[in-house]
């Protein structure tokens, strides 16, 4: 096998397997051209072996951000299980911010007129912004989101007056800064359907979006979902 089908084989870098025949880790030998060979026979052991020592690892167990919360004061999908699961999986919780969902978040603020534009991570404790635009914080509390309720849904969740809306007028979001008394937010989900936390934008004032800016939204969430999708999830 030549160093790059091996390193097809055992998910790393082609680097990372050059490292591992140069150490020995796998036996190699070099063709008369000069090129470096591997037998699939050593790969194989070398991926036994490594399967095995990830089977024999102990399982950490999950942080309580990835536990339902006992006593929900926030409303949560049948599957919040699976759903905290899949996003501590997605490895995405307070990871650094990246060009790519920046400048998703930004053509959202364009493309709707709003202020604020949030990519949020729903834990069972924290809506944890991935990108933000139009505000400060890094995160609220679960209780205070609005997210909670978009990923109930399977399109786009909005509300047009959050201070004549009974679950939102008390909100801290909304007495308080920033103020929000609009918000529209679309899920965005993993391959296998979970909704990892949504795209979103707020505004001070109410405001109803018009079709092509859902439209808008909607696209950009589901950009932000296939560049999710295209990740291997972590370990």
């Amino acid at each position: 096998m030549t160093t790059a089908a091996a390193a097809r084989l055992l998910g790393v870098a082609v680097s990372t397997a050059q490292l591992w025949l140069e150490s020995g880790a796998l036996p190699s030998w070099k063709t008369p051209g000069g090129h470096r060979r591997v037998k699939l026979s050593a790969v194989t052991r070398l991926l036994e072996a490594k399967r095995s020592a990830a089977a024999a690892r102990p399982a950490a167990p999950p942080h309580p951000e990835f536990l339902p919360a006992p006593a929900r004061a926030f409303p949560a999908p049948s599957d919040e299980g699976a759903r905290l699961a899949a996003v501590q999986a997605s490895g995405l919780l307070d990871t650094p911010p990246e060009q790519v969902f920046d400048r998703l978040t930004w053509l959202a603020t364009q493309v709707t007129d709003c202020p604020i534009a949030l990519l949020t991570v729903l834990t069972s404790e924290r809506a944890w912004f991935k990108s933000r635009v139009g505000v400060d914080e890094t995160s609220t509390p679960r209780s205070w989101a609005f997210c909670s309720h978009a990923i109930l849904q399977q399109g786009t969740f909005t509300v047009g007056d959050t201070s004549q809306d009974a679950r939102f007028a008390d909100n801290p979001l909304v007495t308080g800064e920033p103020h929000v008394r609009f918000y529209g937010g679309v899920p965005v989900r993993d391959a296998a359907g979970h909704a990892l936390g949504t795209l979103c934008v707020l505004d001070r004032e109410p405001r109803r979006l018009r079709d092509r800016e859902l439209k808008a939204l909607e696209e950009l969430a589901n950009i932000a979902a296939e560049e999710l999708r295209r990740r291997p999830h972590a370990d």
